[in-house]
């Protein structure tokens, strides 16, 4: 697992100020704000994947199965949320019913980690996430910074320069994690994604996704979607599962591009869309071991692999994807690690999950092992989140730069 140096981050984000002072640009800095990093701790170094061993080692079945799945409530209560947080899930996504009307979310954040142990190397927090691409698809108000729509036809600085101010800003709220990095390429403007890629093309996609990963990863951990790409395959994955007859070497020659680059730029995690390219698998990507071995064997990603949400495929409609457990079952199996839970789910869903997950595990449907290694990347990532976090003071002389 790639490590965050804390180190790294003040730097970064006095970096990123810098940046947002350039006129060209015309984002505005977020606040006033430098990060500080805190004392280094045990995990830090090459210790990370050793400690994340270590903890997963010491779970049972049912700790580990709750640890790969990411829930999600819709409520800004701070009593619910830390109850349904002790059922020890490793992460929870924020969506719009998360944020107050006051639009500061710290007390829905601090909710959530309410229960992680003070020393972060015995219990690091939850992983918090949030999709906050900007524009479009937001979930803090306090997002005012350009995206993809103008984004794609800006030069790449203003892509630099716009995720350094939404990293700080995410950061700032108490979420570890962005899934807002959109590595898509929908050559057609009428694709319901277009508004949301950064490129309509695989090149200048891939030059924006390598500079909005760059800009993320010494603040928060970025995530590359829709793998293996929905810009070939039309239609939303949030009712239908879009499809292609594209085959794997078009695949490498177009959608790829933008994945692969935001793979060697050091994107955190990478999430698979459901989406079904039929040369290669008639299963929707999520569901797919081939599109998982692509991406460590081919694409040599080696962080933390996360479904769309999983509630988008029993929208579908199609029958054999109208049990969620089901379909997590059979993601994890097929090499996912971080099992995404928001539509159609209730507060018992995300736990369902965890028990579908332990019993398919006591029962050999899924090797114990694919857990083990699902659980032990999911901790690596909470462990590297916790002690390479910051801690945001007011900054009154911070000092851009050239």
């Amino acid at each position: 697992m790639r490590r965050r140096p804390a180190a790294a981050i003040s730097a970064a984000v006095i970096v990123a100020l810098g940046m947002l002072s350039a006129p060209a640009v015309a984002v505005d800095a977020p606040a006033t704000r430098a990060s500080v990093p805190r004392a280094p701790s045990a995990a830090d170094g090459g210790g990370i994947d050793a400690r994340a061993a270590q903890l997963v080692e010491r779970m049972s079945t049912a700790e580990q199965a709750a640890s790969v799945v990411m829930g999600h409530i819709p409520t800004t209560d701070p009593t619910a949320l830390a109850s349904y947080m002790q059922q020890g899930f490793g992460g929870f996504i924020l969506m719009g019913a998360n944020v107050p009307e006051s639009g500061d979310v710290t007390v829905v954040t601090d909710a959530l980690v309410a229960d992680a142990d003070a020393d972060a190397d015995a219990d690091p927090p939850p992983l918090l996430a949030i999709d906050q691409e900007g524009g479009i698809v937001s979930r803090l108000g306090a997002d005012t910074y350009p995206a993809s729509t103008s984004l794609k036809t800006q030069p790449v600085a203003a892509t630099s320069a716009a995720f350094a101010a939404r990293a700080a800003l995410v950061a700032r709220s108490g979420i570890h994690v962005n899934f807002g990095t959109v590595a898509d390429v929908p050559a057609d403007s009428a694709s319901f994604i277009f508004g949301r890629a950064l490129g309509a093309d695989p090149q200048s996609a891939a030059e924006r996704v390598v500079a909005a990963t760059a800009a993320q990863e010494p603040v928060v951990a970025s995530t590359l979607k829709h793998f293996p790409g929905h810009g070939a395959a039309p239609g939303d994955s949030h009712h239908a599962i879009p499809s292609t007859t594209e085959t794997l070497d078009e695949w490498r020659a177009t959608d790829a591009v933008p994945f692969a680059a935001g793979v060697d730029a050091g994107a955190s995690l990478l999430m698979f869309g459901h989406l079904a390219y039929t040369a290669i698998d008639a299963a929707p990507a999520s569901l797919s071991p081939a599109w998982h071995e692509i991406a460590r064997d081919e694409l040599g990603f080696d962080g933390v692999i996360v479904t769309d949400d999983l509630g988008m495929l029993s929208s579908s409609g199609i029958a054999a994807y109208a049990d969620p457990v089901a379909n997590a079952v059979t993601a994890l199996a097929a090499g996912s690690d971080l099992l995404l839970m928001i539509a159609g789910s209730t507060p018992d869903t995300a736990g369902q999950i965890a028990a579908g997950i332990t019993a398919a595990v006591e029962a050999g449907t899924v090797p114990e092992e694919r857990l083990v290694d699902a659980a032990t990347r999911v901790m690596a990532l909470r462990l590297q989140q916790a002690t390479a976090s910051t801690e945001w003071t007011l900054c009154a002389e911070c000092t851009p730069v050239d």
